[in-house]
């Protein structure tokens, strides 16, 4: 049984992240969790400093929050009528960071969806503060879906590594599993000048062989030594669906998020996104 969760704003950006796990999943049978974490709403309200007034707005945005949960679960069954699937819709006073990770690890969730940017981030900015938040600290697999992408099925995948982190088994079963329901492609790029392998680098490349067993592997190397650049080129010169990077301490993605240059890719990247954790639950 997947197990997925699903933050949401009730913003456009957000259903359509829902939309898109529906279908990727549509094979599979699943469980999804939708939640609307509203604790930052109601502190934002919270001008008066009196307990009765704080607990008056958490009645308030409960209400509301239920009330809008109820009308994406009416909209919900109107685009997807899936009987491998089943849906639990939750109203959670806690910020979406606590939030989600309380989920993932008393639910042992396989991995949350989300859209790439909230209702209220600014449309300049590619990936909302939220999603970078849980791409960075929530322990699970995390799939950000961009604003307005039209749902095509993962068949040309591009997973960035440079081989050097001891990636997880569930996290690699889960992205198999996913990209083998579509007969997908993983394409394996190595970005390095030097193309010569460690001992350790060459044991990593071998586990992902036998964890991603399901999909077509294909193993390709730039001597780009810029990160961003190398793996936007690669997206637009191969047609990739979808964008596959771990997150570990040395991996392309605290490069990217260090150097400021996530919107730099995201302005080429107009597809999903996930992120692995290789972190142990």
């Amino acid at each position: 049984m997947r197990k997925v969760l699903i933050p949401t704003d009730f913003s456009e950006n957000a259903f359509n992240a829902l939309k898109y796990a529906c279908q990727v999943f549509k094979y599979e049978k699943s469980e999804f969790y939708i939640i609307h974490a509203y604790a930052d709403e109601v502190y934002r309200e919270d001008i008066a400093k009196e307990r009765s007034t704080l607990e008056t707005l958490k009645a308030s945005a409960l209400e509301r929050s239920d009330g809008k949960l109820k009308q994406t679960e009416d909209q919900l069954k109107e685009y997807s009528a899936n009987p491998k699937h089943t849906y639990t819709f939750v109203s959670v006073f806690a910020n979406l960071i606590d939030a989600a990770n309380d989920w993932v690890e008393h639910e042992d969730m396989d991995i949350v969806v989300m859209g790439t940017r909230g209702a209220t981030s600014d449309g300049k900015i590619v990936f909302g503060s939220n999603t970078l938040q849980v791409m960075r600290y929530v322990n699970c697999p995390v799939l950000a879906i961009p604003e307005d992408y039209e749902y095509q099925p993962p068949k040309q995948v591009l997973f960035a590594t440079n081989y050097m982190v001891p990636y997880k088994n569930r996290e690699l079963k889960l992205l198999g599993e996913m990209t083998g329901s579509f007969c997908s492609t993983v394409h394996m790029l190595y970005i390095d000048p030097i193309n010569t392998l460690s001992l350790r680098q060459e044991d990593n490349r071998e586990f992902l062989k036998n964890c991603l067993s399901k999909p077509k592997l294909r193993f390709e190397t730039t001597p780009e030594k810029e990160k961003t650049f190398a793996i936007t080129k690669y997206i637009l010169h191969n047609d990739i669906d979808m964008l596959v990077i771990v997150n570990s301490r040395h991996s392309y993605l605290e490069d990217m998020l260090y150097q400021s240059s996530m919107d730099k890719l995201g302005l080429h990247l107009k597809i999903p996104f996930m992120v692995l954790q290789n972190i142990a639950r």
